[in-house]
């Protein structure tokens, strides 16, 4: 891959000497010094890769497990705190938190670039348990707008954009499997935080179920910032934004493709839950749990479709996994029973875990520089950012205007669609018609 190989030969690849730099060199040998050179860097291999993967998984673990713990909250303000708020005001919460997630990579992405990821993890180990903290004593609306949306959402975005631009940095053939198993972090956050809040807030109330996640986040994220270091540092100042970039159609294909899928994927869940209870398909203690079946679903569909990503390439699996996410949601519609709503549930989580897992890998096919793979990256989630923004708050308005789940999830799969629609688009205008070819 052209990328690979940029930084391969910025790293190892001597500078041609000349005159000059010549008789340096037999002055230094005539001294007795040797000048050595730079070795090549390995790819793949050794504990220090692994251990990197391992501290993304953390940094997934508490910037989009923590996000995803948001159908928990909703659920318990709704009942609780902000009983006299409506349910799409409280979801601009959930949905600001997603913004900033994805938005502060426009200035995250080229910070990484320019050799500042301690900080930024170390930003983001101070903000999610302060702003969970913070939650803890909140009691109105304002209040958990300034807690959870903001001071959460900038600290998982200042997690979020460094944990996926590291990986390249340290894999080349098995890029795909890293970030899949990196990216499982999130589904198992998802699976852990609701689970454990949902318990400690019944045993000993929410003040101090939100406390406990803060204590959770700040152990668990302090491991990341211990043990994940930069492997090739910048030797040049990068833009926070890339204007060329918009004048290659893949790129601006992919950008279209994310903020479709993204305006209507987080719709399922956030409103599962309370279609299964609200239309009385399950009860109310099991349907708690539908959103944790989902979230395990998705630590497998994160690995799977990653590992033979690196085989068949990324853009390659990236597309079935939209379309298939996409059928599940127009099957949404038919679902009126506990087996198909849980079935549903778990195959929805599978079938996703690749679309929100594999973007990242297909970013780096389509970045010449892959020293440039932070700022590109941060472009594309700041797009995104809009949609997760508007996305569930729409879906919110729709469900209150017509006081039923139909328009609801339609809206969800007809989104969904289309980014699967803009994903083979993008697949032909790589490689056209051409089936064995690796994309």
């Amino acid at each position: 891959m052209g990328s690979n190989a940029d930084v391969e030969q910025n790293v190892a690849d001597p500078v041609p000497a000349d005159n000059g730099n010549a008789n340096e060199k037999l002055e230094s040998q005539a001294n007795g010094q040797v000048e050595e050179k730079e070795p090549e860097p390995s790819f793949d291999e050794g504990f220090l890769p692994w251990i990197q993967v391992f501290g993304s998984f953390l940094c997934f673990f508490n910037s989009w497990g923590v996000i995803n713990t948001w159908g928990a909250f909703q659920t318990y303000y709704e009942a609780n705190l902000l009983s006299d708020v409506s349910s799409s005001s409280i979801a601009w919460i959930g949905s600001l938190q997603s913004f900033l997630l994805m938005l502060f990579g426009v200035i995250t992405g080229p910070l990484f670039d320019a050799g500042y990821f301690q900080y930024l993890v170390g930003f983001g180990t101070l903000m999610i348990p302060f702003g969970l903290m913070m939650a803890s004593i909140s009691s109105q609306f304002w209040h958990l707008i300034l807690a959870q949306g903001l001071c959460c959402g900038l600290g998982a975005g200042s997690l979020f954009v460094p944990s996926v631009a590291i990986l390249p940095q340290y894999f080349k053939n098995r890029r795909g499997l890293a970030n899949g198993l990196a990216a499982t972090g999130s589904s198992v956050g998802a699976v852990i935080y609701p689970i454990m809040f949902n318990k400690l807030q019944h045993q000993v109330g929410f003040p101090w179920a939100a406390r406990a996640m803060g204590f959770v986040s700040l152990g668990t994220c302090s491991i990341s910032l211990s043990i994940m270091r930069m492997r090739f540092k910048p030797k040049e100042k990068r833009k926070l934004v890339q204007i060329a970039a918009f004048k290659e159609p893949p790129f601006v294909v992919f950008c279209f493709a994310m903020f479709f899928g993204f305006l209507g994927f987080y719709n399922f869940l956030v409103y599962v839950q309370s279609y299964a209870i609200d239309t009385k398909i399950i009860d109310p203690n099991l349907g708690f749990y539908l959103l944790a079946m989902l979230n395990a679903g998705s630590t497998v569909g994160r690995i799977g479709p990653n590992f033979i990503a690196d085989h068949t390439g990324p853009l390659n699996m990236l597309t079935p996994a939209v379309t298939a996410t996409a059928v599940l949601a127009f099957a949404w519609l038919g679902v009126h029973n506990t087996p198909g709503i849980i079935v549903l549930a778990v195959l929805y989580g599978l079938c996703s875990g690749g679309f929100v897992s594999l973007p990242p890998v297909v970013m780096v096919t389509l970045t010449k520089d892959i020293r440039d793979l932070g700022t590109r990256l941060g472009m594309v989630f700041a797009c995104t950012s809009i949609a997760l923004l508007i996305g569930t708050p729409i879906g919110g308005a729709i469900l209150n205007g017509s006081g039923q789940y139909l328009g609801l999830q339609l809206f969800t799969a007809c989104c969904l669609i289309t980014s699967a629609i803009l994903m083979a688009t993008l697949r032909l205008l790589r490689t056209g018609f051409r089936v064995k070819v690796k994309a």
